[in-house]
């Protein structure tokens, strides 16, 4: 008879180890694994050469394979349908994260109400509340489709009811919460890791559209074994930033990964903003020294955000460098191009710089719009109001290209930005090649030199 071998797994990352360990060493959670007992390996048949006289599965040559799109469901919510390629495909597996109460069931619940008002056929189970807190909520969101509920969080009996009803779409809230016969608890790496592989399994036999829910860790990733990401076919992340609700793709086979959709939070639930841009822009200053209007792009989406810097004396033997939304490093480099290029005193002065909004952008495309914004802040001018800057900084003070250059340009253009400060050989302008230069443009125009 085989030897079963026990082996411990961390419930945050899925690390497996031979014995318990107080701390992870690959996510560093502490008291994080669990005892797992595998399925004992099947012993080699004695004939039949080195595997047991098993003979291989079939071979299909890549050119005889047919070539399918996959049938899409649109949810209702063209920001959601952003954000996930399309619209939910059928027989899909779509994971999202989040943080607790942060939104995640009040937009399934608002997807269910418009499919089932358009016809298709809704399973909800709900793992975390009762039948009538989601009575609660459908009532706070005007919810009118007759949705099909049930509490029981058993995989096999989900999977039985979308096998017995095939709905158009399922909605497990949440995944931590479902339970596979056998050891275990519920929440635990391997009931986390089978119930999510038997309803996908049900989800690709009966050509259900699912969704799952699942719990985020200190460090906000989905709680539970990684090999779960892999299961799914999409993993999207719900974040709050201000005021706002970022609906953020990190992984989509059908469709591609780095989508962005923007929401905001009301008594009638989550609403897409439409115009990220102008939300983001609503509250700029006019004619202040230091703030620039930058064109962005986060994942795959451009946007215009406001850089602001700030410079006051420093009262400290060592000048402060407060960074906020952006990548430190890259600031500094900003900055010692200033200092050494365009002869720019920085030594006595603490200098502050802030992504207004919230968001957090790592953007080579954001080095030009530091590098005038901080130079505007020393200097005391005012950038105008209609100019839109991007683009990466060199140490020798050049200005090179960025990725998506020209969507960003057709996002500035759209907003009615009318002057770009951008490098150079994009869509026939001139652009500007140095920071000097960049420097130099914008304040000539301005008359002050």
């Amino acid at each position: 008879m085989a030897k079963v071998t026990t082996k411990y797994v961390c419930t945050s990352c899925g690390y497996q180890s031979a014995k318990p360990l107080g701390r992870c060493p690959n996510c560093q959670a502490w008291n994080s694994f669990e005892e797992e007992v595998p399925v004992a390996a099947v012993g080699r048949a004695r004939g039949g050469g080195a595997y047991g006289g098993i003979v291989g599965g079939k071979l299909t040559a890549l050119s005889t394979v047919g070539r399918r799109e996959e049938p899409r469901l649109p949810s209702g919510i063209p920001e959601l349908d952003r954000v996930l390629g399309g619209g939910l495909v059928a027989g899909g597996v779509t994971l999202i994260g989040g943080e607790p109460g942060i939104g995640k069931s009040t937009l399934l619940l608002q997807v269910a109400d418009r499919l089932g008002r358009s016809g298709a056929s809704v399973l909800y189970v709900a793992g975390e509340e009762s039948l009538e807190q989601i009575r609660l909520r459908a009532d706070r969101l005007g919810v009118t489709a007759d949705i099909q509920l049930t509490r029981d969080t058993r995989a096999e009996h989900i999977a039985a009811l979308m096998a017995e009803h095939k709905p158009a779409l399922c909605i497990v809230d949440s995944i931590q919460t479902v339970t596979v016969e056998g050891d275990g608890t519920p929440g635990g790496v391997a009931q986390v890791r089978e119930g999510t592989a038997m309803i996908t399994r049900a989800a690709k036999e009966t050509g259900t559209a699912t969704v799952l829910v699942g719990h985020v860790t200190k460090e906000g990733t989905v709680a539970g074994p990684k090999v779960m990401e892999h299961i799914v076919d999409t993993t999207v992340f719900l974040e709050t930033v201000g005021s706002f609700r970022l609906l953020r793709s990190v992984k989509n086979r059908f469709g591609q990964a780095g989508e962005l959709g923007v929401f905001e939070m009301r008594g009638e639930g989550l609403v897409a903003v439409e115009n990220p841009s102008a939300a983001f822009l609503a509250e700029r200053p006019v004619d202040v020294p230091g703030s620039v209007v930058a064109a962005t792009i986060d994942g795959q989406r451009p946007m215009l955000l406001e850089v602001q810097a700030l410079a006051a004396k420093t009262p400290y033997p060592n000048p402060r460098r407060v960074v906020v939304g952006l990548d430190p490093r890259r600031v500094d480099v900003v900055l010692a191009v200033l200092e050494r290029r365009l002869d720019l005193t920085l030594g006595g002065l603490d200098v502050y710089v802030n992504l207004a909004g919230g968001l957090k952008v790592a953007d080579p495309g954001l080095d030009l719009p530091v590098a005038l914004a901080v130079y505007s802040a020393v200097v005391g001018r005012a950038l105008p109001q209609n100019v839109a800057v991007f683009g990466e900084v060199g140490l020798a003070g050049e200005v090179r290209s960025t990725q998506g250059a020209l969507r960003r340009a057709e996002e500035a253009g759209r907003a009615g930005y009318k002057q770009l400060i951008v490098p150079p050989g994009l869509d026939g302008r001139e652009g500007v090649r140095s920071v000097e230069q960049a420097v130099g443009l914008i304040w000539k125009s301005r008359g002050n030199e």
